[in-house]
């Protein structure tokens, strides 16, 4: 999918130009839909997997990719 004109450059973070929430995900001005548990599908096709947070004893949060 190419870049639209009115998404900004890479180095920039790119707007919301769709959003379903009632079905957990958002796409980006890039092409890029994001999923409410943090994984996303790039428009090249890479996968990127959710960043899941696990609590560890004491409530403090872990991070687990």
């Amino acid at each position: 999918m190419a870049r639209r004109p009115s998404c900004p450059a890479t180095d920039a973070r790119a707007h919301v130009v769709a959003a379903h929430p009632e079905q957990g995900w958002q796409l980006l001005c890039d092409g890029t839909i994001v999923f409410d548990d943090t994984g996303e599908l790039r428009p090249d096709g890479l996968a990127v997997p959710p960043h899941r947070v696990h609590r560890v004893p004491g409530g403090h949060p872990a991070v687990a990719a």
